[in-house]
């Protein structure tokens, strides 16, 4: 008897796209077996593996090795929108993060987390260990979690705090920091710009988040030419 991964296997077979995988590739550097599936699809077919055994689903390719790009998608998006009690849920993502290897799985699996919009108290204290994780796409989950989910009055000034104290010296980290940074000034620009005026962010960081907030069409040309005033000068 097929296995439900074997299934869901065929079915990913099937919606490959050669096309699309050398389009992902490039956009995933580092990222093996990419099949070319597109996120959509991906989409409904999570949303019909929660309908089913997804318990058992998820024990499948917890078993596994070696899966593809797409297998972790389904796997993230199935953890982070199935509905389970909370507990659950934290459980399944600190089972999952070790898996997570590149930016679209990460930033995947945030989006797919819609609760976290009505329990941010408990979702804030999970995620405290995740801001100054080592790993870099544990960081890199915390920022756009904070990002997807706790651009809030009541919740900037932490945000920011987490911001003033980020350093990381990987890649997909910094620019996951560099985004929060950036969306905080176009949604709170008065709580955010002192900020920037005093920011301890490594130059990369700090000068990505400027760019950023410089090409949001919600910042207007007076705006950013004091954005650009505050860019470092570096050798």
């Amino acid at each position: 008897m097929e296995s439900l991964l074997e299934d869901t296997r065929k079915q990913l077979m099937e919606l490959a796209e050669p096309t699309y995988r050398d389009f992902s590739a490039g956009l995933l550097p580092g990222t093996e077996n990419i099949l070319g599936v597109r996120l959509p699809a991906l989409r409904r077919m999570a949303k019909q593996l929660s309908k089913g055994d997804w318990a058992a689903w998820l024990e499948e390719f917890g078993r596994e090795s070696r899966v593809s790009f797409e297998e972790t998608m389904l796997a993230g998006m199935i953890i982070g929108g199935t509905a389970m009690p909370l507990e659950e849920r934290f459980e399944r993502i600190k089972g999952f993060l070790p898996r997570v290897d590149n930016w679209s799985i990460c930033d995947s699996l945030c989006v797919s987390i819609r609760e976290a919009d009505s329990h941010r108290e408990k979702y804030w204290a999970f995620l405290e260990d995740y801001f100054s994780a080592r790993e870099e796409f544990f960081q890199r989950f915390a920022f756009v979690m904070a990002t997807d989910h706790f651009l809030t009055s009541e919740y900037i000034t932490l945000v920011l705090d987490r911001l003033d104290d980020f350093s990381h010296p990987g890649y997909y980290a910094k620019m996951a920091a560099a985004w929060a940074l950036s969306i905080c000034y176009v949604k709170f620009p008065e709580e955010t710009f002192p900020r920037l005026c005093q920011s301890r962010l490594d130059d990369f960081t700090f000068q990505k988040a400027l760019q950023k907030i410089c090409e949001s069409r919600r910042v207007d040309d007076a705006t950013r030419a004091k954005i650009r005033n505050l860019k470092r000068r570096t050798l």
